[in-house]
């Protein structure tokens, strides 16, 4: 008996996960990657000396990566080796006002005492609460497909629900225990990474503060693209095929089957198809208009994470005043979060990050060099122009250099800049967006766009636009289910099974 055939569209961390995962169970799984590499925005490239990740940099919840491995018998360690950064970051308030967030629990909350008495103990409070979100959140919930209603059915399951603050936003949790304004900022950082604001955040997801603090932040020697390659390497061991350089155009459906995947080069047979790619993209550029599951109205109503200006580095001296991870919040968030999400448009006064991963990994830039991630978050859907980068690199470069106290522009050697257009060609991006949809409370688990088309019968979806939602660790978990409801409706053949 044949094998049932699974295309795969796309090789990100949630179209790795999926395919992995199926191929496991004995699914002739075949991966098509529009680029001549694996990682989605997870990417690396490398040029005169320096190596770059292109994306993700913060390596969070350790614990879903040693999971996803563990799967299938192995451990993160057996593909890469992990590095606890202590600090775990560095926050700019303004000229000589750095705080170092530490990586140990009893500095932090020493720490916090200095900033507001009594805020030490409450810090405790705090995170025994966001533990109880992190064990539920993310054992739990984060696992359910988001199909039906009678997911969330069960007494305990309900209980633990009101008991998550899902109803409650972010903003008004976080006062109830801080009023010092940095640590309010320290704590509202991790939220950023959801793509919306506090007041527009289920304070469920003080889960993230939990992973930020008692988890830790890591990093994978080497970069993060070793993730990737951890990733790949353990699906070809489970029998994945990749093809690269296949920008698909078409998925054929046939009395709401979809019976063949169409590259510019090949046609490809498939039983089930998964779209790891935009989703928003796979419905309207692939798919006939009859087999859409959603229309042009719905997705201009959803509410996008952010894009990202990226600038990538490469510095011939080694630089003064930055950790791995640094955070320049030197000015008002509000009016630039304003900027992002109720009225779009380029800043006018960014906040912005630094990755400076060669403190910690000489192997990535040069002896004697420092390489340089820098990012800001911008409104998805912006016009994108050279212009518009290099006013916004200069603005950037400026607080940087007065900030930490050196010249930087006069040593850099290398120079690349990535944004909106960028986005859009080489991952179909909806409106150039960096991190997927926002995680508000309109769109969360049966809210987002389903994991399973409602047109076509073998068309799953896996990533960032559907459940869980964006970031690393939920792309992986998305996967997983995807993966399973697979098995699900798609039994494999008893004649294939070890």
């Amino acid at each position: 008996m044949a094998q049932t055939k699974v295309i795969v569209i796309g090789s990100g961390f949630s179209g790795l996960s999926a395919a992995t995962s199926l191929a496991d169970k004995g699914y002739d799984v075949v991966v098509l990657e529009k680029n001549s590499t694996p990682g989605g925005r997870a990417r690396s490239f490398s040029d005169q000396g320096f190596t770059f990740d292109m994306g993700p940099s913060w390596y969070w919840m350790p614990d879903v990566f040693e999971s996803y491995f563990n799967r299938f018998g192995k451990s993160a360690a057996d593909y890469y080796d992990l590095k606890r950064l202590d600090p775990s970051y560095t926050v700019v308030f303004g000229q000589d006002d750095f705080m170092q967030v530490p990586a140990s629990l009893d500095e932090l909350r020493s720490l916090f005492e200095r900033l507001e008495s009594g805020s030490g103990s409450k810090l405790d409070k705090f995170l025994e609460q966001a533990a109880y979100k992190y064990d539920v959140g993310i054992n739990q919930l984060v696992y359910k497909p988001g199909l039906s209603l009678t997911e969330f059915m069960s007494l305990g399951l309900l209980r633990d629900v009101l008991r998550m603050d899902v109803f409650q936003s972010f903003h008004k949790h976080i006062r109830r225990f801080f009023s010092n304004e940095k640590i309010i900022k320290l704590m509202e950082f991790p939220i950023l990474f959801l793509g919306a604001l506090p007041e527009n955040t289920p304070a469920l997801y003080s889960l993230m503060n939990y992973a930020d603090i008692k988890l830790g932040t890591w990093y994978p020697m080497g970069g993060m693209y070793k993730i990737v390659e951890g990733m790949v390497k353990l699906a070809e061991e489970k029998g994945v095929k990749f093809i690269f350089d296949q920008d698909v155009q078409r998925i054929e459906v046939k009395n709401g089957i979809a019976s063949q995947v169409l590259t510019a080069t090949d046609i490809f047979e498939a039983d089930v198809v998964v779209a790891s790619a935009d989703y928003h993209h796979v419905e309207k550029e692939l798919l006939p208009g009859a087999s859409q599951s959603y229309s042009d109205t719905y997705w201009e109503k959803r509410v996008m994470a952010p894009s990202s200006l990226l600038f990538y580095l490469g510095v011939n001296k080694r630089l003064n005043n930055l950790q791995h991870h640094n955070l320049f919040f030197d000015e008002d968030f509000g009016p630039h979060a304003h900027e992002i999400y109720t009225d779009p448009k380029w800043p006018g006064k960014p906040l912005f990050y630094v990755s400076a991963p060669s403190v910690t990994d000489t192997s990535v830039a040069p002896a004697g060099c420092e390489n340089l991630f820098l990012l800001m978050p911008v409104a998805p859907g912006l016009q994108d122009t050279p212009e518009i980068r290099e006013k916004y690199f200069d603005i950037i470069l400026e607080r940087l250099e007065r900030l930490t106290g050196q010249n930087i522009r006069n040593s850099i050697v290398y120079k690349r800049s990535y944004a909106h257009r960028d986005f859009i060609n080489d991952y179909n991006a909806f409106k150039g967006n960096a991190y997927g949809l926002a995680n508000t409370l309109m769109q969360t688990a049966l809210l987002k766009p389903s994991l399973k088309s409602k047109k076509v019968k073998n068309l799953y979806y896996t990533g960032q636009l559907t459940v869980p939602g964006p970031g690393v660790p939920p792309s992986l978990i998305s996967g997983q289910v995807v993966a399973k409801e697979i098995e699900k409706e798609y039994a494999v053949p008893v004649a294939v099974k070890v």
